[in-house]
């Protein structure tokens, strides 16, 4: 396995395993080649130390203090675009209902 890109403070990971699997979180700190202390305030994932091996890298960096606009550059990535076009496919009838009331509202 060729390695692409090293951790680094501020950069925006997503969780791929565990409990916390489909949410970003933040890189506070590097632990050690096998972990990171993680945090996410805006997807409700507490400040926790997490192994490498269940968080994808992305190219997104933050300069702390800084979060402002953060999720709304993730959401254009390739993985969101995936994630809601999954979500869109296991809604119901009355799901998609409810989509069509709020977006008419």
């Amino acid at each position: 396995i060729v390695l692409r890109s090293f951790v680094e403070v501020g950069q925006v990971t997503y969780i791929f395993l565990g409990p916390y699997a489909g949410k970003l979180v933040t890189t506070v700190d590097v632990i050690d080649q096998n972990g990171a202390l993680v945090g996410g305030p805006c997807t409700q994932v507490r400040r926790q130390p997490m192994p490498l091996k269940c968080m994808q890298l992305t190219d997104f960096i933050l300069k702390f203090p800084h979060s402002a606009q953060q999720n709304y550059r993730a959401d254009n990535t390739k993985w969101a675009k995936i994630e809601a076009r999954e979500g869109k496919a296991k809604m119901a009838d009355f799901d998609h209902f409810k989509v069509m009331k709020n977006n008419q509202e």
